[in-house]
């Protein structure tokens, strides 16, 4: 029977130790900027705390391993210019509704209860500026509608 010097046997498992948590430490070096948006609804003002999705890492990274979202947070996610946006839920733990905004701040269309860790391609109806993400099912809970007007600075 052939042995293991014990030196490498302690690399391989400082290796197997170590890596998981640089993987992680990377995940999380993204930060988001805070703000607030308001929809108005027939139901009336619904208000978010949401964090900017606004550079390419912060929108390839998104709410990617998150656990839990509170029910009144979200992100949002600026491309500045209206285009047609596709989305996918690949390391996304939690369901979302995925709200997409025209340059004038109207809903446009909305993908609800997207599916965890899905591959599948989620794309505006049309030219779309933004996208919120919000917590599966809140849109149909509040009321949220094609048409909405979201209240933000970015589509002043």
């Amino acid at each position: 029977m052939r042995q293991i010097p014990r030196r490498s046997f302690l690399t391989w498992l400082s290796a197997i130790i170590v890596a998981p948590l640089f993987s992680a430490a990377a995940q999380g070096l993204v930060s988001f900027k805070k703000s607030q948006l308001t929809i108005k609804t027939a139901k009336g003002n619904i208000k978010f705390d949401i964090e900017m999705a606004i550079s390419n890492q912060q929108q390839s990274q998104g709410l990617m391993f998150r656990r839990m979202l509170a029910a009144d947070a979200g992100m949002l996610f600026d491309y500045r210019v209206p285009q047609r946006i596709s989305m996918w839920m690949k390391n996304t733990f939690i369901p979302l509704d995925m709200i997409f905004i025209g340059q004038d701040g109207k809903v446009i269309s909305i993908a609800q209860r997207t599916i965890p860790h899905s591959e599948v391609v989620i794309s505006s109806k049309s030219r779309a500026r933004a996208v919120l993400e919000v917590n599966g099912g809140t849109a149909s809970r509040l009321g949220i509608k094609p048409g909405d007007q979201v209240l933000h600075e970015i589509f002043k």
